[in-house]
C-alpha cells in the first residue's frame, strides 16, 4: 500500500494531512497530466460532518488507492503500486479541485 500525504483539508476523511477513509479512488481515466486526475473520494467536510469526521476509521499513513488512470507508470490493473502518492487540493470544495501530484503519464 502506497503512504498518503492529503493535503485537502476540507474533506471530511483528512485527519492531519493523512486519510482515514481506508481506501480512496483516484478519478482521471484519459488522464495525460496530474492536473487530469482528482480524488473521487472527496467529500466537504461540512459544519454537520465536521462532528463526525473519520468516523469510518482512524488516519493511516498507508492507504489502499484504485485508480482510474491508465497512463500512469504507477497503475497496475487499477490499482496503484507507488511507494507514496500526494493528492493535492489544499482549498478544494469538491472532488474536481484535488489532483493526484504523484501521477507520471507513461
Amino acid at each position: 500500500m502506497p503512504a498518503l500525504v492529503c493535503s485537502a483539508k476540507n474533506c471530511r476523511y483528512n485527519d492531519s494531512m493523512y486519510c482515514c477513509k481506508g481506501d480512496i479512488e483516484v478519478g482521471g481515466e484519459h488522464a495525460q497530466v496530474c492536473q487530469d486526475t482528482c480524488c473521487e473520494s472527496f467529500h466537504e467536510r461540512t459544519e454537520d460532518s465536521a462532528k463526525d469526521s473519520c468516523s469510518c476509521g482512524t488516519p493511516d499513513r498507508t492507504i489502499d488507492i484504485r485508480c482510474e488512470a491508465e497512463s500512469c507508470e504507477y497503475n497496475e490493473r487499477c490499482i496503484c503500486h507507488a511507494d507514496h502518492v500526494d493528492i493535492a487540493g489544499a482549498s478544494a470544495c469538491s472532488c474536481e479541485e484535488t489532483e493526484c501530484v504523484t501521477f507520471n503519464g507513461r
